[in-house]
């Protein structure tokens, strides 16, 4: 399965009663799509709220997106969880709704160890035909997938491609030793062009939503050997990369990427409890930061 280079983990727009608003939901994947270029997106990952998505809009989301992109993008669902079980059942539901792959976290909370992630996304990735994409962020999970159980993982034929944020050296070390068709993605913005470097095959995007066509060409400039543009493209969208998540301080995903998406036009809501909307001092911070783009 080819997902592409440039994936959007794409936000799920809610409207004022903080239920999902589906026609703002299909105007925004013509827009991560035709302005943007998004070559794939990640429905109900973490970008997604996940966490407060019930099971069954999940699966409404996943049929929704899968029928409006029509063959424009894949569409890659959210379906891992710290429970093996409620994993395979969500896994089986994205497939009946005709999802392109399905994206599986390192089960977090629960700590398991290295053998145990290795039977999990095993019994998942047996469960069903959809290609499956890894994700390895110890950062939210605690526990972290290593370079050894990577590779392993990678011998299994469904078993396509990870999403890696533990280090750079990690994403060198797995792509370097996966075989022939696994592929590696930086979850890390800021670090899409280094990871390109040692053998990454593209970024599983959050700022993609607001600058998603500049990073594009920046790998595909990488990509046809213009390293000097890639690097000079990373060098001016990188305080945009940092900016998303440092403004002024730490903000939990999505909360700035919901917000500078309301600036342009979209009405994608705010985010449901237990994250809150930015404090003014951080909407003023994201307002001058999307104001530097254009």
């Amino acid at each position: 399965m080819e997902f592409g280079r440039l994936i959007t983990a794409m936000v799920t727009p809610f409207n004022d009663e903080g239920e999902i608003h589906w026609e703002e939901t299909s105007r925004l994947i013509d827009y991560l799509i035709d302005v943007q270029k998004s070559d794939a997106l990640v429905v109900s990952g973490t970008t997604g709220e996940s966490p407060t998505l019930s099971d069954q809009e999940k699966v409404e989301l996943f049929s929704f997106a899968v029928k409006h992109a029509a063959g424009r993008a894949k569409i890659i669902a959210g379906t891992g969880s710290n429970s093996t079980h409620h994993s395979i059942k969500l896994t089986q539901e994205a497939e009946k709704a005709g999802v392109d792959g399905v994206l599986l976290v390192v089960p977090y909370y629960n700590k398991p160890n290295q053998e145990g992630m290795f039977r999990h996304f095993e019994a998942i990735a047996k469960s069903t035909s959809l290609p499956v994409m890894l994700y390895n962020v110890p950062g939210r999970t605690v526990s972290s997938l290593s370079v050894e159980t990577t590779l392993r993982l990678a011998q299994i034929e469904n078993i396509v491609a990870t999403k890696e944020c533990a280090s750079m050296e990690q994403v060198t070390l797995i792509a370097t030793g996966a075989p022939e068709g696994f592929t590696v993605y930086s979850g890390d913005d800021s670090s899409t062009l280094p990871a390109l470097s040692v053998g990454a095959y593209g970024i599983v995007s959050v700022a993609s939503h607001i600058i998603g066509s500049s990073m594009k060409e920046m790998i595909e400039s990488y990509v046809n050997g213009d390293v000097q543009k890639a690097t000079s493209l990373h060098q001016k969208l990188f305080p945009i990369f940092k900016g998303l998540f440092d403004a002024p301080h730490p903000l939990p995903n999505p909360v700035a990427v919901k917000y500078a998406l309301t600036l342009k036009g979209y009405e994608v809501g705010s985010v449901r409890l237990p994250l809150v909307a930015p404090t003014e001092q951080e909407a003023k911070f994201i307002s001058e930061l999307i104001a530097k783009i254009d």
